[in-house]
């Protein structure tokens, strides 16, 4: 069999398992921030949660596949492990941007629904005063 070949295999399912294993840690862990973001709403949450994990899913397997080809041919077992380490080293680095990427973008929407949820005044205001003078022909206090 050519050892091209081997490699191709081997790189094919362990990239594979690594997105799947990532894109399952960032689904199980992110849908806790997803819900805090969208108010409780669980249903919402899943719904985006599972969008984010398909396109998690298109764009690194996208990725691993476009990665696949490789011009040189592997001769020997150590060629089989450079070409290895060389991909795979390569796939997680895309794996570990895209990871960071969905931690800030959700720790972002996170940040955007407590600061919404802070300018909400906790009672209604009960009426209305009127401004106090400032400046220099302002009354002093006491006055």
């Amino acid at each position: 069999m050519d050892l091209t070949v081997v490699a191709y295999v081997v790189y094919l399912l362990a990239s594979v398992g690594l997105t799947i294993w990532v894109a399952r840690t960032l689904s199980r862990n992110g849908q806790v921030f997803l819900a805090d973001v969208l108010h409780g709403n669980e249903k919402l949450a899943d719904a985006v949660n599972h969008l984010l994990v398909v396109g998690f899913y298109l764009v690194n397997l996208g990725f691993i596949a476009l990665y696949l080809q490789d011009d040189d041919k592997i001769t020997n077992a150590r060629g089989v492990f450079e070409a290895l380490s060389q991909k795979l080293g390569v796939v997680l680095l895309v794996l570990g941007v895209m990871h960071l990427g969905n931690v800030f973008a959700l720790s972002k929407f996170r940040r955007r629904g407590m600061m919404e949820r802070e300018q909400v005044p906790p009672v209604p205001p009960q009426g209305w005063g009127s401004p106090a003078p400032q400046g220099p022909w302002a009354a002093p206090a006491g006055h």
